[in-house]
């Protein structure tokens, strides 16, 4: 057994079905009365529901989150609650919406409740990513970190069957990038694999049926185990890529993950075997269809498990132009960040040009 250091999640959990009821009772649990309810446009039926079960705790509602938080956002939702007197902002959504949270905690240490309605794992992390200048920048601070987050499945039941499987997939990247961090641990390790064999299991039967409350939890689960791996290890390649592709050339996050995974994840698979080897058994143990489990497959192994249920596996197919392929190649190696392999720059452009073209994945 290697030496580690494993610092555990602070982040008090409610889970379970109808679980949103007990919001008022965690916004009381944390001092707060004015709070500031988070959403994007489109999920403001929603907020309106969270005011309403707030009541009189309610100091408000911000519906205009955005994908990859762009700075002008962060400081108009900073502005509001400061105007509104607010002691606590409660999010409701996905990654974008819990990353507005954060943006406002960032300045102000408000206290955050996190209730999502995707598989991201924003709600588990002090990670934080603001786009201003065509550049999303990204960081570490404690502040950022929700203090509860609400697991409700049935809040997910609406989730479309295609957003699911690309949230699932993004949910699996976090968890497949930490069995290679440099500062892994066994505990990571297992949460890790049991998040991958979770969300990929939870992915068959939704695609049966996507009412599922059962399965709909399992992805709950999966994501929620994925996000804590987010947030104890360091990220490499795969998350530094999809930053870069989603901050500078304004790609989907989700989608993004999904088809970048299987390309990082070949780029790195001869330095860290082991990783492949959890990852292919986890597929495996999920849908023995996907792969054997053997090390070599695990890159494969993604690439079907997304084409299966209809995830997109091409740049092209997401909006990227071809003469960005360079630039994005550029930007990834700009900064030094840990990976099981060195970044090199043509091998790094030779990898964006499978992904972009959807080819199967390759070292």
């Amino acid at each position: 057994m290697h030496a580690f250091t494993f610092q555990a999640n602070p982040t008090r959990v409610v889970f379970g079905a109808g679980a949103l009821q007990q919001l008022g009772a965690e916004v009381e649990r944390l001092g707060a009365r004015r709070a500031l309810v988070l959403a994007t446009p489109e999920q403001v039926d929603s907020a309106e529901r969270v005011a309403a079960l707030l009541g009189g705790r309610c100091a408000g509602v911000f519906a205009r989150a955005a994908m990859h938080v762009p700075i002008e956002t962060a400081r108009a939702a900073r502005a509001e609650a400061q105007r509104l007197g607010a002691d606590c902002a409660v999010a409701i959504g996905g990654g974008s919406t819990t990353g507005l949270g954060k943006a406002i905690a960032l300045e102000s240490s408000l206290p955050i409740v996190a209730i999502p309605t995707t598989y991201a794992g924003s709600e588990m992390t002090s990670i934080y990513g603001i786009t201003e200048g065509g550049v999303k920048k990204t960081g570490r601070d404690a502040r950022v970190r929700p203090k509860t987050a609400i697991y409700d499945p049935e809040l997910t039941l609406t989730l479309p069957l295609a957003l699911t499987v690309t949230s699932a997939l993004n949910a699996i990247a976090h968890a497949a990038e930490g069995l290679y961090a440099h500062d892994g641990n066994p505990v990571v390790a297992l949460m890790a694999e049991e998040g991958i064999r979770a969300s990929a299991a939870a992915l068959a039967l939704l695609a049966a049926n996507p009412q599922d409350l059962a399965a709909r939890s399992d992805a709950l689960y999966g994501a929620w185990l994925c996000g804590i791996v987010l947030d104890s290890v360091a990220m490499g390649l795969h998350h530094k890529l999809c930053h870069t592709l989603g901050g500078s050339f304004d790609l989907p996050h989700a989608q993004t993950h999904a088809v970048v995974l299987p390309h990082a994840l070949a780029y790195n698979a001869a330095a860290a075997p082991d990783a492949m080897a959890r990852i292919a058994r986890a597929l495996h143990a999920a849908d023995a269809t996907l792969c054997a489990p053997v090390a070599a497959d695990a890159p494969l192994a993604v690439q079907r498990l997304a084409a299966r249920h209809g995830a997109p596996t091409s740049l092209a197919a997401l909006g990227m132009r071809a003469d960005g392929l360079d630039r994005a190649a550029d930007l990834a190696v700009a900064n030094a960040y840990p990976n099981p392999r060195p970044l090199e720059r043509h091998a790094l452009r030779a990898l964006l040009q499978r992904a972009y073209d959807g080819a199967p994945p390759a070292a």
